[in-house]
């Protein structure tokens, strides 16, 4: 994985892009979601079996810090925040991030889940 560390991060909160600019040629935009369903976290990426995540459309950025000089941590408003994205990984998210999220699709479709948030309500039985 190539490690290029981008020259500027930009979040853009009314799209919920994050948009990281490596030259003036070069800049990509990773929405909140992709970011989310692809974190590199124990929790995502469950210790080599992935959790596939779901109901993540409408997920945003809630805040986003650096760690060291080597990576960020984004905190999203599902309460997410344990996932430290380093150079190399983001890099490799923007050059790839067409063929993943068709990725994601696909297994998303297999498993008969869906990127809406669940909003079937419970119903209680009375008697």
């Amino acid at each position: 994985m190539q490690r290029k560390i981008p020259e500027a991060l930009n979040l853009h909160r009314q799209s919920q892009q994050l948009e990281l600019k490596y030259s003036s040629e070069e800049t990509y935009q990773l929405s909140s979601e992709m970011l989310r369903v692809h974190s590199p976290s124990a929790e995502v990426r469950g210790h080599g079996n992935p959790v596939l995540q779901t109901g993540k459309k409408q997920v945003q950025i809630t805040s986003m810090e650096m760690v060291g000089h080597y990576a960020i941590k984004i905190h999203f408003s599902d309460g997410h925040d344990s996932g430290i994205y380093d150079w190399g990984y983001l890099y490799d998210l923007c050059r790839n991030q067409q063929k993943y999220w068709e990725a994601y699709l696909e297994k998303l479709h297999q498993a008969g889940e869906s990127r809406e948030p669940d909003t079937d309500v419970v119903k209680l039985m009375i008697s």
